[in-house]
């Protein structure tokens, strides 16, 4: 498979160590990852690399995710999938990131074969992996 025609994702997650290792994993099955460790640094890379999806940590200083979806849903509508992953679990946590524009809400330590089905859901499997 040709480099373009896998899925390209874009990890915004402050804690460098687990923007990482979802990136990793997420590379292991066969996508393009690009990570991120700010708010301002994901706008800027979604510009640049055009991502086909987008997981994106909540609790970030500076320009929290909350802020980052609303800024991505407002230059790029509905069509970019955005899938929060974040420590904040609690109903009003989830509440918030669907508000934000959030398409889906999973909960650290992530569970890879949820976000592996919310990614075949959003963009099909690109590999047999």
């Amino acid at each position: 498979m040709a480099e373009s025609d896998k899925n390209t994702i874009l990890v915004v997650d402050d804690n460098q160590d687990a923007a990482y290792t979802v990136g990793l994993f997420l590379e292991l099955k066969g996508y393009v990852v690009h990570t991120r460790n700010s708010g301002k640094d994901a706008l800027e890379a979604v510009e640049a690399l055009r991502p086909e999806l987008v997981i994106l940590d909540l609790a970030m200083p500076e320009m929290d995710g909350y802020e980052t979806a609303t800024l991505l849903r407002a230059s790029h509508g509905p069509a970019l999938p955005i899938i929060a992953l974040s420590g904040y679990g609690q109903q009003e946590d989830i509440r918030r990131s669907s508000e934000a524009g959030f398409n889906a809400h999973l909960v650290k330590p992530v569970d890879f074969v949820a976000l592996i089905d919310l990614l075949n859901s959003f963009l099909g499997n690109p590999s047999p992996n």
